[in-house]
């Protein structure tokens, strides 16, 4: 999911300014009946000189297939000559994302959300945003993430068609390109260059998706396994209901739990707010489980079926608090095809949601040792559009893999992921058992010691995902949403209501480079359940020349799963009271090593409030229609004896 808080200020301001030169323009035809020759001072089109920029500005509306025209800016750095282009289109308003100045400087006007501004105007790139269709100054109907032609879109025209048309009009109408177009985004704007890769245009000689949405229900906006991210209900209130974004969701508590919590269920929630009247709204009601709507428009899984045209660098934050599932998921997708190594690349870094294009030397406290998102732009990104895009650069020998190893901190050149190092580094599935006593280990539970623990699950007092108060989702002012999945666990730890495993101390490294996945076997007294596991590193109880760090507890890797899709996610089962079932799920990628004096944590719990909706524990056909009487406390047990074996499997290294 994009970041559409960023832009609302210039957002408003050219909603604003629009009005103001609207009311003057009529102005100017109506004369005032009393002095009818009094003029007005406001000329009907007035045009600002831009003598001294160093760019010249076109607004045009480039005509589709259909006869839907899409506003599009084009900003072309002065002299320009056989110089590629790089187009990001986006649903979040092509004028506010190419206008941060105002200033005579190409620098200025780029210096906003989805751009790796110091690359583009540096390498002289001419640059390209565009409004998709339905949004902002594009005609057109919106549909969220509109899916390719097919049994989800029975129209002629997607994304792809739309960006084919595109391509073909700006190599046609640019004299001042070379001919070579790539594309690049992030979130919403990263999805979109997947969309691209279908059909791909001649032109387009190179894709970018940093951190795209992928799969809604899987694991990145909407759902993760099946448990509905309800604070995103204000992006869907704003994004789908206005071209222009207009309506603004409010809040009516300070803290985000409150304001779930009175609500009961997102449903109800929904039509407290008019979210039904929301076309994407009433879709998400109608399908709380993956069937063919979810999966038919599944990119990853569309793009499984398509050859490979385009070189394409998949970008993919380890922290990345928004669409943590999507690069990774296409990445598995097609690499199998790249028989070459030479179309598929994948950069990995410490990063929240897009902040490969800020500053990233820290996330929260964590530190880094260097500004890693200035690392990508200029040691990755930029030789990798020049080596594709590029006339008469010498040809850059392009590494496969990029992945940041946190912990010991530095970038490592693999040629392949998951890979443990540049040479000979296997990486080995590796059990973490969840023992008795509370105790995480590598050592297979024995007989005779107890079977299970357990703990008690109330609907009416969820676990908070997050240390209250729970700011909205936002990135202005002193919102934290971007950092959340750094937070110091200790809050969790020491609930009664949350499982703790922990490791003893370690004594030599131990590195993961992949998707741990959760083996767990639970039962419960209710008929559904969510279970979430949390991977976590536990810092010593003091850090030299980090304080802050004594005895953090820094979460890894960690996801949710709905238990009712513990068969099928496409159709849901009540659970078997009392009986100990498995969970079997991955949890988001790492790359992480364990270092000498810390500990491995695993926590387990069943609720991940408000971030996750809650599940009443009772079963019933959709969550979002559950009434107060559906919520019931449950008793949960995880149980660890022989034959019932709890367990994280790590991707250990087991050489370097």
């Amino acid at each position: 999911m994009p970041l559409p808080n960023r832009i609302r200020p210039i957002r408003l301001f050219v909603v604003l300014l629009t009005g103001v030169l609207t009311a003057a323009a009529s102005a100017q035809t109506t004369e005032h009946p009393k002095y009818p020759n009094y003029p007005s001072e406001t000329p009907a089109n007035f045009q600002p000189p831009a003598d001294g920029f160093n760019y010249t500005r076109r607004d045009v509306m480039i005509p589709m297939r259909d006869g839907v025209k899409l506003h599009t800016v084009i900003l072309i750095p002065n002299g320009a000559k056989d110089e590629p282009i790089l187009l990001t289109r986006t649903p979040y308003d092509a004028t506010a994302l190419t206008s941060y100045g105002p200033s005579s400087h190409l620098a200025s006007s780029l210096d906003g959300y989805d751009n790796a501004t110091d690359i583009i105007v540096d390498d002289g790139y001419i640059r390209v945003v565009q409004d998709i269709r339905g949004k902002y100054g594009s005609e057109g109907d919106y549909i969220m993430n509109r899916p390719i032609h097919g049994p989800q879109n029975p129209t002629p025209v997607d994304e792809s068609t739309d960006t084919y048309d595109t391509i073909d009009w700006l190599v046609k109408n640019i004299p001042e390109s070379n001919g070579k177009v790539g594309i690049l985004g992030i979130s919403y704007d990263g999805f979109l260059p997947l969309m691209a890769l279908i059909n791909p245009h001649p032109a387009l000689k190179v894709a970018v998706p940093m951190n795209p949405m992928v799969d809604g229900w899987m694991g990145d906006d909407w759902f993760h396994n099946g448990a509905f991210r309800e604070q995103n209900m204000p992006y869907i209130y704003e994004q789908d209901g206005t071209r222009s974004n207009t309506k603004l969701w409010w809040t009516s508590d300070y803290d985000d739990y409150d304001m779930f919590m009175k609500a009961g269920s997102a449903g109800e929630l929904g039509k407290e707010r008019g979210l039904d009247q929301l076309g994407f709204w009433r879709k998400i009601i109608e399908h709380p489980s993956y069937d063919a709507f979810w999966s038919d428009q599944a990119v990853d899984k569309v793009l499984a079926n398509e050859p490979l045209k385009v070189p394409t660098l998949l970008v993919d934050s380890l922290w990345d608090q928004e669409d943590i599932y999507g690069a990774m998921a296409v990445y598995k997708a097609i690499k199998p095809k790249d028989t070459q190594n030479d179309m598929v690349y994948l950069a990995i870094g410490p990063w929240h949601h897009g902040q490969e294009i800020e500053d990233a030397s820290s996330l929260g406290p964590i530190r880094f040792g260097s500004d890693t998102g200035l690392f990508f732009r200029q040691h990755i990104l930029r030789p990798f559009l020049a080596h594709y895009l590029k006339n008469n650069v010498p040809q850059s020998q392009l590494s496969p893999v990029w992945a940041f190893e946190t912990g010991r901190n530095h970038w490592e050149k693999l040629p392949a992921w998951p890979e443990g190092c540049a040479k000979n580094c296997p990486v080995q599935p590796t059990p973490l058992y969840l023992e008795p006593g509370l105790k995480a280990g590598f050592t297979e539970p024995a007989a005779g010691a107890a079977q299970y623990d357990e703990y008690i699950s109330d609907p009416s007092k969820p676990v908070p995902f997050r240390a209250r108060p729970i700011q909205p989702i936002g990135y202005t002012g002193r919102l934290t949403w971007a950092r959340w999945l750094v937070d110091d666990q200790r809050e969790a730890s020491g609930r009664p209501d949350v499982l703790t495993y922990e490791s003893e101390v370690l004594t030599e490294p131990i590195k993961i480079s992949g998707q741990p996945v959760a083996h767990l076997i639970a039962s419960t007294t209710g008929t559904d359940s969510d279970w979430v596991v949390k991977l976590i590193d536990v810092y010593p109880d003091e850090v030299a020349g980090e304080p802050e760090l004594g005895g953090y507890q820094l979460m890894i890797s960690a996801d949710i799963f709905r238990g009712r899709y513990r068969e099928s996610f496409a159709k849901p089962e009540a659970i078997t009271p009392n009986d100990p079932l498995e969970y079997k799920f991955e949890i988001p990628t790492a790359n992480h090593v364990f270092l000498p004096g810390h500990r491995i944590m695993v926590q387990v719990q069943s609720s991940w409030f408000p971030l996750y909706d809650r599940n009443p524990q009772t079963f019933v056909p959709n969550i979002f229609l559950a009434k107060p009487q559906d919520y019931q406390r449950a008793t949960q047990r995880v149980w660890h004896t022989p034959g019932h074996e709890s367990l994280i499997e790590l991707p250990v290294v087991k050489a370097e």
